[in-house]
């Protein structure tokens, strides 16, 4: 009976603090999942409205498989309450589209945009890090957009702007592979990192105010990029290396530069990315833990924070509802409650304001 108590007791206490504290979650891939799955409402799972025009990206892409139909949606309004998920940066891929980049990326926030105006006693649109602050004391959830490949500027720093005042506020430079700005990790064997157009967009997305992402691009399009940017960047969702040897993954030299950079890598519930084995079986959650644990041990307790890559494949959790489960298990590691701040999203915040205003 004593240590059911003292467990009731410590569940109280991570849950409090979980509530009090400001989570940031730093890559999912939700406006996409909910399109092709009908134009699913961010409020209800079970309501769509799969009537709508077609758009670019149900074109494009058609509906999700049967299987991936059947997991579910794992970020919407109700499951970022449940979680205690303040903020969110919801990524549009777009590499895809072929050709097709801007437009994709277009339609995809129009049609998020009206999501969020038909919700928006629960959910906003920010674009500077006091906008999340008072997001939450106000009681909603921020959104922050994001685009995942650089490709939808079509090498046009005019476009960058345009989406700049669309309320872009981070972009991905590459995913996988080879775009305009730089070298992906499947090609890194090729030897490539930052094109001239690639440093000029870096330099840009300083002066705007936009935060650079580094996860997806070559290691040396990484070191070019760390170079060349005056303001701290992420690493949105990315493991460790020496943990799990796989090109999206950071080395130990890239964790620690990271850090001087003053920058953040958001640990990802990715499985292929926590073990070697895991797109063929689900690790543990400690196996999660401990590429947190490592991460911190290299790079700093401030240099580290989460990007779960739910509905992109980030399924160690089952979704956003299960967030707490990350601060159940630092605490039972001994983290203190400072530390369980920073990693769930404070330092996300701090880099999110160093870049973005």
């Amino acid at each position: 009976m004593e240590k059911k108590n003292r467990q009731t007791q410590l569940d109280k206490r991570i849950a409090e603090l979980h509530e009090q504290a400001l989570v940031i979650d730093s890559h999912n891939d939700a406006i996409v999942a909910h399109i092709r799955r009908g134009n699913v409402s961010f409020a209800d799972e079970n309501a769509r409205n799969p009537m709508d025009p077609v758009g670019t990206i149900a074109y494009l892409r058609g509906a999700v498989p049967p299987a991936e139909e059947a997991i579910g949606i794992q970020l919407n309004i109700p499951k970022m309450r449940q979680g205690g998920i303040d903020a969110a940066f919801f990524a549009v891929d777009v590499t895809r589209a072929w050709k097709n980049h801007l437009a994709y990326a277009l339609d995809a926030f129009g049609w998020f945009n009206e999501e969020v105006t038909a919700n928006a006693d629960d959910i906003c649109i920010v674009r500077k890090a006091s906008d999340i602050r008072r997001a939450k004391a106000a009681g909603k959830l921020a959104a922050v957009l994001v685009i995942e490949n650089s490709e939808a500027v079509e090498r046009s720093l005019n476009i960058l702007r345009s989406l700049y005042l669309l309320g872009v506020r981070s972009i991905g430079l590459t995913h996988n592979l080879n775009t305009w700005a730089s070298t992906g990790n499947d090609e890194e064997d090729m030897g490539g990192g930052l094109t001239r157009f690639g440093m000029a967009l870096v330099k840009e997305m300083n002066r705007l105010g936009m935060l650079v992402d580094v996860s997806h691009i070559s290691e040396r399009g990484f070191w070019d990029v760390l170079e060349i940017s005056e303001h701290p960047v992420i690493a949105s969702h990315s493991n460790c290396k020496t943990l799990c040897r796989h090109p999206r993954n950071l080395s130990n030299e890239q964790l620690k530069a990271l850090s001087a950079n003053g920058g953040v890598v958001g640990i990802t519930f990715v499985p292929g990315f926590i073990t070697i084995d895991g797109w063929q079986k689900m690790p543990p959650l400690a196996q999660l833990l401990n590429h947190i644990a490592y991460a911190i041990d290299i790079a700093g307790i401030d240099h580290v924070g989460i990007g779960s890559d739910f509905d992109g494949g980030g399924d160690l959790l089952k979704d956003a509802s299960e967030f707490i489960k990350i601060a159940e298990g630092l605490s039972e590691r001994g983290y203190s409650d400072e530390d369980i701040r920073k990693i769930l999203g404070e330092n996300h915040l701090r880099v999110f304001e160093a870049a973005c205003g």
